[in-house]
């Protein structure tokens, strides 16, 4: 299953098609029961989707969840019992979905699912009742840890704490049930970005909060704070990397700061490093972090590889998405007893491997 701090309900795929490799099958299992439109579940509980339920011809509770890439899929609300380590979780409550439409199947095939992990009270952590969890990301495809409960690891550095952002009031544009912290600057190297401190607060409609997703592969800033750091990479990168200057390219819609490299250079050249800086905590972000290869394109001799901040005003998103690509070999604690997140450097495969060794 996909972790997805951004999202509320876990789903799992429960119709066969061609490009799944593995799905649910409800009819295999006892335990399984699809719920009604006229449970209180259906009418109380999904107040939080952004698309409302609806009923379908079998009076059952129908659910579209659609993604920040523009994927969507829907299906009908079930309960189940889910398993982690030796707890289980009689009732949970998930999606049993049928159809959908995905922005990257190469990936979905990979996958049966997703686990929704924010505070939403039909998310996986708050039904399975667990106080605070973890992750570390690995930069490598599929090493990598996910922890419920607490880390107490003698090799694991103190963490530093940021706090969620709480609102007393629903706004339009503010997700309650986010991971929302607050984005105080950024720097490049040693230089913070010339920026006034309004500019990373919610407005009055709520847009513009900070949310950590780890759905969302890159981070994604909003135009003004965007353009800044955009033009001093740019700057302070330029006796060492060549923009590629086409207008017209622009990387999954919303990156448009892109670079032409020799593919006979073995590395990357020394790059700046980005740090975002948060009340609390900091987050950086250095060396082939901060450059993506586009698979397959090339012009003459060079790779394009572009850079992973991306303009969350071309996306339509109204917030600052920091994506699981720069949460790569940081530990990321969700702690729900006491609002916080919580961040340490580490190298997310060897602390994958301690943990399969039990040190």
């Amino acid at each position: 299953m996909v972790l997805d701090t951004g999202s509320e309900l876990s789903w799992l795929h429960c119709k066969k098609a061609p490009n799944l490799n593995s799905v649910f099958n409800p009819l295999a299992s006892k335990s399984y029961s699809p719920i009604p439109c006229s449970s209180p579940v259906c009418r109380t509980r999904t107040r939080d989707f952004s698309i409302p339920v609806s009923c379908d011809p079998k009076k059952l509770c129908h659910a579209t969840l659609s993604y920040a890439d523009a994927s969507s899929i829907e299906g009908n609300l079930a309960s189940e019992t889910f398993g982690l380590g030796l707890s289980t979780q009689p009732g949970t409550i998930f999606g049993c979905m049928d159809s959908g439409f995905s922005s990257n199947s190469e990936e979905d095939a990979k996958t049966t699912g997703l686990m929704g992990m924010n505070r939403g009270s039909l998310s996986f952590v708050t039904q399975m009742g667990f106080p605070k969890f973890s992750y570390c990301i690995s930069g490598r495809d599929s090493s990598g840890i996910l922890l419920f409960g607490e880390a107490k690891f003698a090799w694991l550095r103190p963490l530093n704490y940021t706090p969620l952002v709480q609102i007393s009031t629903p706004l339009p544009y503010f997700d309650r049930v986010a991971y929302s912290v607050q984005l105080e600057g950024i720097r490049v190297s040693g230089k913070v970005l010339p920026l006034p401190k309004s500019v990373f607060l919610p407005d009055h409609t709520g847009a513009g909060q900070t949310m950590v997703d780890s759905g969302t592969q890159f981070t994604f800033l909003l135009g003004p704070v965007y353009t800044a750091l955009k033009n001093e990479f740019i700057q302070q990168t330029k006796p060492v990397l060549r923009v590629l200057n086409d207008p017209n390219f622009v990387f999954q819609g919303a990156m448009d700061l892109c670079y032409q490299v020799p593919m006979n250079r073995p590395s990357l050249p020394q790059l700046p490093t980005v740090t975002l800086m948060f009340q609390g905590a900091e987050m950086s972000v250095s060396g082939e972090r901060l450059l993506y290869r586009v698979p397959g394109m090339v012009r003459g001799s060079d790779s394009v590889y572009c850079f992973t901040f991306g303009n969350s005003d071309l996306l339509g998103i109204e917030a600052f998405v920091i994506g699981h690509h720069h949460q790569q070999n940081v530990w990321m604690e969700f702690d729900l007893e006491k609002s916080r997140v919580g961040v340490a450097e580490v190298r997310c495969d060897l602390a994958s491997q301690r943990l399969g060794l039990g040190v």
